[in-house]
């Protein structure tokens, strides 16, 4: 009798992974990716004829609640640079999803390798601008990393990734970690999918003081001590500088002024950071406009450097302006 090939096992046992979609409007196309909450799929909603990245996880309660978290989060960010959620319930074999839309292009590790450092740091500021509306909506994203920002094919940029969001609590209310948005959430009925309408937010799992949640390099000290009552935006904001260090990391010497806001933004105590990601984003705008930024005290020599640059234009007219009059002179004087 011959035995079954690895090849032939392996697509049975991703075969038998496939999540039970026969009540859905959504055929499965392939898959894009599996983490440790779940797997990502490629799939057709067939209502809209449309592709949609479809997330389900597997059958845990804890893993469920954070998937439901991650959804909540996203469907209270309505913003072009966070990915926007279409659609959320139970599969009929009980695993939880949410559908979003089909994100194309590279993430930016990738991108930042086939493009020039301008071109990096103005998909930087897109990726600020998104984490900033997220906090001003009270949610701190705690995963911000290269990996987790996709770049599209028009320059458009997404962060993705809100598994392990932290939520603020609003006006009069006790915070949570995890939870993203009082009340129900909405998902469509018709097609005889399971919402989730029945699991209140508080069901989530709260992180316990001395869960480390993040990624190694990435991580503001108060986040890989574990202190959670201490992350607020300016954990982000640490998490934010590390991305700029690895934008700058392909340049033999990077420019002091990046560098020096790199620094604040890294500082090991949150009192000495930037106190809000729109502050680094308009040291980071001085810095693109020709102007001097906050974080860095710069030399005469400096000064008069930025002064060239952003004036080079001028000073070559008023330059070739001297140098045909002294011509004129010299010629004339003959």
């Amino acid at each position: 009798m011959n035995g079954i090939s690895d090849a032939a096992l392996r697509h049975l046992r991703e075969v038998a992974d496939l999540p039970d979609l026969s009540e859905t409007p959504y055929e499965i196309l392939e898959t894009l990716g599996r983490g440790g909450m779940g797997t990502v799929y490629l799939a057709r909603d067939r209502r809209l004829d449309r592709e949609v990245a479809l997330k389900v996880v597997q059958l845990s309660p804890d893993e469920t609640g954070r998937l439901l978290r991650e959804a909540r989060v996203l469907a209270s960010l309505e913003h072009p640079g966070i990915v926007p959620v279409h659609d959320a319930g139970v599969l009929p074999d009980g695993r939880a999803f949410y559908a979003m839309k089909r994100v194309r292009g590279l993430r930016l590790d990738e991108h930042a390798r086939a493009v020039p450092l301008p071109e990096r740091l103005r998909a930087f500021e897109r990726v600020c601008e998104a984490v900033a509306f997220a906090h001003a909506h009270g949610v701190i994203h705690r995963d911000l990393k290269p990996e987790n920002v996709m770049v599209g094919p028009f320059g458009e940029v997404l962060v993705m990734d809100w598994g392990v969001a932290k939520v603020r609590p609003s006006q009069g209310e006790g915070e949570k970690d995890g939870d993203a948005v009082s009340g129900g959430f909405f998902v469509e009925e018709g097609w005889g999918g399971k919402g989730f309408e029945g699991q209140a937010a508080g069901a989530v799992p709260e992180t316990a003081h001395g869960t480390i949640l993040g990624t190694s390099g990435y991580m503001a000290p108060e986040q890989e001590r574990g202190e959670v009552d201490r992350i607020d935006p300016r954990t982000d904001v640490y998490a934010l500088g590390a991305i700029l260090g690895f934008l700058l990391a392909g340049e033999e010497a990077p420019p002091r002024p990046l560098e020096a806001i790199r620094r604040r933004a890294m500082a090991a105590e949150p009192g000495e950071r930037y106190p809000k990601v729109e502050a680094l984003v308009a040291d980071l705008s001085r810095y693109l406009a020709g102007q001097a930024v906050g974080a860095h005290r710069e030399s005469l020599i400096e000064r008069a450097g930025r002064f060239a640059r952003r004036h080079r234009t001028a000073i070559l007219l008023v330059l070739g302006y001297l140098v045909m009059r002294i011509l004129l002179i010299f010629f004339l004087r003959r």
